[in-house]
Protein backbone atom coordinates (compact mmCIF):
# COMPACT_ATOMS: atom_id res chain seq x y z
CA UNK A 1 0.00 0.00 0.00
CA UNK A 2 2.94 2.16 0.40
CA UNK A 3 3.98 1.98 -2.89
CA UNK A 4 0.28 2.88 -4.13
CA UNK A 5 0.33 5.93 -2.10
CA UNK A 6 3.49 7.06 -3.37
CA UNK A 7 2.38 6.34 -6.89
CA UNK A 8 -1.01 8.66 -6.20
CA UNK A 9 1.23 11.04 -4.64
CA UNK A 10 3.72 11.20 -7.58
CA UNK A 11 1.47 11.51 -10.87
CA UNK A 12 -0.20 14.47 -8.89
CA UNK A 13 -3.61 13.13 -9.47
CA UNK A 14 -6.58 15.08 -7.36
CA UNK A 15 -10.34 14.41 -7.34
CA UNK A 16 -12.72 16.71 -8.69
CA UNK A 17 -15.65 16.14 -7.09
CA UNK A 18 -18.84 17.87 -7.07
CA UNK A 19 -20.55 15.93 -4.24
CA UNK A 20 -19.65 16.96 -0.50
CA UNK A 21 -18.03 13.58 0.53
CA UNK A 22 -15.86 11.46 0.53
CA UNK A 23 -17.27 9.02 -1.96
CA UNK A 24 -15.41 10.17 -5.01
CA UNK A 25 -11.85 9.74 -3.09
CA UNK A 26 -12.63 6.56 -1.36
CA UNK A 27 -13.55 4.71 -4.85
CA UNK A 28 -10.85 6.10 -6.48
CA UNK A 29 -8.31 4.58 -3.88
CA UNK A 30 -9.94 1.12 -4.17
CA UNK A 31 -9.56 1.49 -7.98
CA UNK A 32 -6.25 1.85 -7.55
CA UNK A 33 -5.66 -0.71 -4.94
CA UNK A 34 -7.51 -3.67 -7.17
CA UNK A 35 -5.11 -2.08 -10.28
CA UNK A 36 -2.34 -2.63 -8.00
CA UNK A 37 -2.56 -6.17 -7.88
CA UNK A 38 -1.76 -6.41 -11.53
CA UNK A 39 1.42 -8.86 -12.14
CA UNK A 40 2.35 -7.30 -14.86
CA UNK A 41 4.24 -4.18 -14.88
CA UNK A 42 5.29 -1.36 -17.34
CA UNK A 43 8.49 0.65 -16.84
CA UNK A 44 8.21 4.58 -16.65
CA UNK A 45 10.82 7.19 -16.13
CA UNK A 46 12.86 4.43 -14.55
CA UNK A 47 10.54 2.79 -12.22
CA UNK A 48 8.15 0.00 -12.86
CA UNK A 49 4.98 0.39 -11.88
CA UNK A 50 1.65 -1.84 -11.99
CA UNK A 51 0.02 -2.33 -15.86
CA UNK A 52 -3.11 -1.26 -14.99
CA UNK A 53 -2.55 1.24 -12.08
CA UNK A 54 -0.39 2.87 -14.64
CA UNK A 55 -2.81 3.03 -17.61
CA UNK A 56 -5.91 4.53 -14.62
CA UNK A 57 -3.44 7.25 -13.70
CA UNK A 58 -3.00 8.10 -17.58
CA UNK A 59 -6.70 7.96 -18.00
CA UNK A 60 -7.19 10.04 -15.25
CA UNK A 61 -4.22 12.63 -15.70
CA UNK A 62 -5.82 12.88 -19.80
CA UNK A 63 -9.04 13.14 -18.86
CA UNK A 64 -8.14 16.54 -16.90
CA UNK A 65 -6.62 17.74 -19.80
CA UNK A 66 -10.03 17.27 -21.97
CA UNK A 67 -12.42 18.15 -19.84
CA UNK A 68 -11.46 20.31 -16.75
CA UNK A 69 -14.84 19.68 -14.71
CA UNK A 70 -15.53 16.09 -14.62
CA UNK A 71 -18.51 14.77 -12.66
CA UNK A 72 -17.61 11.90 -10.35
CA UNK A 73 -19.01 9.14 -12.31
CA UNK A 74 -17.00 10.22 -15.19
CA UNK A 75 -13.71 10.10 -12.91
CA UNK A 76 -14.74 6.86 -11.92
CA UNK A 77 -15.11 5.91 -15.49
CA UNK A 78 -11.81 6.99 -16.92
CA UNK A 79 -10.33 5.56 -13.79
CA UNK A 80 -11.70 2.21 -13.54
CA UNK A 81 -11.96 1.62 -17.55
CA UNK A 82 -9.51 -0.92 -17.33
CA UNK A 83 -9.52 -2.21 -13.82
CA UNK A 84 -8.61 -5.81 -12.93
CA UNK A 85 -8.36 -6.32 -17.19
CA UNK A 86 -5.02 -8.85 -16.63
CA UNK A 87 -7.65 -11.05 -15.15
CA UNK A 88 -9.57 -11.76 -18.53
CA UNK A 89 -6.73 -12.43 -20.83
CA UNK A 90 -6.81 -12.00 -24.92
CA UNK A 91 -5.48 -15.67 -25.17
CA UNK A 92 -8.89 -16.78 -23.40
CA UNK A 93 -10.51 -15.86 -26.18
CA UNK A 94 -9.90 -17.49 -30.07
CA UNK A 95 -7.41 -15.98 -31.60
CA UNK A 96 -9.69 -14.17 -34.30
CA UNK A 97 -11.60 -11.42 -35.60
CA UNK A 98 -14.99 -12.77 -33.34
CA UNK A 99 -12.73 -14.40 -30.78
CA UNK A 100 -11.37 -10.28 -30.19
CA UNK A 101 -15.18 -8.88 -30.26
CA UNK A 102 -16.48 -11.23 -28.12
CA UNK A 103 -13.68 -10.69 -25.00
CA UNK A 104 -14.02 -6.86 -25.70
CA UNK A 105 -17.45 -6.78 -25.15
CA UNK A 106 -16.87 -8.99 -22.14
CA UNK A 107 -14.90 -6.87 -20.97
CA UNK A 108 -17.19 -3.67 -20.85
CA UNK A 109 -19.36 -5.66 -18.40
CA UNK A 110 -16.55 -6.58 -16.33
CA UNK A 111 -15.15 -3.79 -15.49
CA UNK A 112 -18.67 -2.37 -15.47
CA UNK A 113 -19.16 -4.88 -12.73
CA UNK A 114 -15.99 -4.58 -10.65
CA UNK A 115 -16.26 -0.86 -10.46
CA UNK A 116 -20.07 -1.41 -9.44
CA UNK A 117 -18.83 -3.34 -6.25
CA UNK A 118 -16.53 -0.28 -5.36
CA UNK A 119 -19.05 2.30 -5.84
CA UNK A 120 -21.43 0.44 -3.42
CA UNK A 121 -18.24 0.11 -0.98
CA UNK A 122 -17.82 3.77 -1.23
CA UNK A 123 -21.63 4.56 -0.60
CA UNK A 124 -22.79 5.33 -4.34
CA UNK A 125 -25.95 4.48 -4.82
CA UNK A 126 -26.79 1.79 -7.39
CA UNK A 127 -28.36 3.95 -10.15
CA UNK A 128 -24.65 5.80 -9.94
CA UNK A 129 -22.89 2.81 -10.61
CA UNK A 130 -25.53 1.53 -13.61
CA UNK A 131 -24.70 4.69 -15.30
CA UNK A 132 -20.88 4.22 -14.65
CA UNK A 133 -21.19 0.44 -16.59
CA UNK A 134 -23.32 2.24 -19.21
CA UNK A 135 -20.49 4.54 -19.63
CA UNK A 136 -18.19 1.77 -20.28
CA UNK A 137 -20.39 -0.24 -22.74
CA UNK A 138 -19.43 2.14 -25.48
CA UNK A 139 -23.32 2.24 -26.32
CA UNK A 140 -24.14 5.72 -27.42
CA UNK A 141 -20.67 7.13 -28.58
CA UNK A 142 -21.07 10.51 -30.88
CA UNK A 143 -24.45 10.94 -28.94
CA UNK A 144 -23.71 10.66 -25.31
CA UNK A 145 -21.66 13.14 -24.42
CA UNK A 146 -19.64 11.11 -21.23
CA UNK A 147 -19.53 8.24 -23.14
CA UNK A 148 -17.85 10.07 -26.36
CA UNK A 149 -15.45 11.67 -23.70
CA UNK A 150 -13.94 8.76 -21.77
CA UNK A 151 -13.58 7.34 -25.57
CA UNK A 152 -11.60 9.90 -26.68
CA UNK A 153 -9.12 9.90 -23.52
CA UNK A 154 -8.50 6.23 -24.39
CA UNK A 155 -7.26 7.13 -28.04
CA UNK A 156 -5.67 10.16 -26.82
CA UNK A 157 -3.23 7.66 -24.07
CA UNK A 158 -3.05 4.87 -26.30
CA UNK A 159 -1.64 7.37 -29.22
CA UNK A 160 0.44 9.48 -26.43
CA UNK A 161 1.96 6.27 -24.30
CA UNK A 162 1.41 3.01 -26.11
CA UNK A 163 1.01 3.38 -30.18
CA UNK A 164 4.85 4.44 -30.84
CA UNK A 165 6.30 1.30 -28.71
CA UNK A 166 3.49 -0.58 -30.97
CA UNK A 167 4.53 1.19 -33.99
CA UNK A 168 8.01 0.25 -33.66
CA UNK A 169 7.56 -3.77 -34.79
CA UNK A 170 4.49 -3.64 -37.23
CA UNK A 171 3.14 -2.49 -40.96
CA UNK A 172 3.40 0.48 -42.11
CA UNK A 173 -0.25 0.35 -43.86
CA UNK A 174 -1.51 -1.41 -40.70
CA UNK A 175 -0.63 1.18 -38.77
CA UNK A 176 -2.16 3.77 -40.74
CA UNK A 177 -5.54 1.60 -40.83
CA UNK A 178 -5.21 1.83 -36.83
CA UNK A 179 -4.69 5.31 -36.91
CA UNK A 180 -7.08 6.22 -39.45
CA UNK A 181 -10.17 3.76 -37.09
CA UNK A 182 -8.71 5.50 -33.81
CA UNK A 183 -9.59 8.69 -35.49
CA UNK A 184 -13.14 8.38 -36.86
CA UNK A 185 -13.88 7.34 -33.07
CA UNK A 186 -12.67 10.65 -31.82
CA UNK A 187 -14.30 14.47 -31.53
CA UNK A 188 -13.06 17.42 -32.84
CA UNK A 189 -12.05 18.64 -29.53
CA UNK A 190 -9.54 15.43 -29.38
CA UNK A 191 -8.39 15.51 -32.68
CA UNK A 192 -6.78 18.85 -31.46
CA UNK A 193 -5.80 17.73 -28.65
CA UNK A 194 -3.88 15.11 -30.41
CA UNK A 195 -2.08 16.86 -32.95
CA UNK A 196 -0.70 18.47 -29.94
CA UNK A 197 0.94 15.93 -28.58
CA UNK A 198 4.93 15.31 -29.29
CA UNK A 199 5.12 12.51 -30.92
CA UNK A 200 8.44 10.94 -32.02
CA UNK A 201 9.14 11.98 -35.60
CA UNK A 202 8.39 8.62 -37.43
CA UNK A 203 4.88 9.08 -35.59
CA UNK A 204 4.20 12.37 -36.75
CA UNK A 205 5.10 11.41 -40.61
CA UNK A 206 2.78 8.10 -40.27
CA UNK A 207 -0.20 10.72 -39.05
CA UNK A 208 0.57 13.01 -41.66
CA UNK A 209 0.34 10.13 -44.32
CA UNK A 210 -3.26 8.40 -42.46
CA UNK A 211 -4.70 11.97 -41.82
CA UNK A 212 -3.98 13.47 -45.14
CA UNK A 213 -5.27 10.81 -47.36
CA UNK A 214 -8.85 11.70 -45.00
Amino acid sequence: MDDLIEATHFFGWASNSTMNDERLDRVLRLIDAANSADPNTETWQGRAYPKELLYGQRMTAGLARLCPEPSDLLQIAARGQHIRRWEVPRDSYPATREGYLRWRTFLYGFHGERLTELMAAAGYEPEAGERVKSILSKRGMKTDPDVQTVEDVACLVFLEHYFPAFAASQDEEKLVDIVRKTWRKMSERAHQEALGIAFPEFIQALLGRALGAG
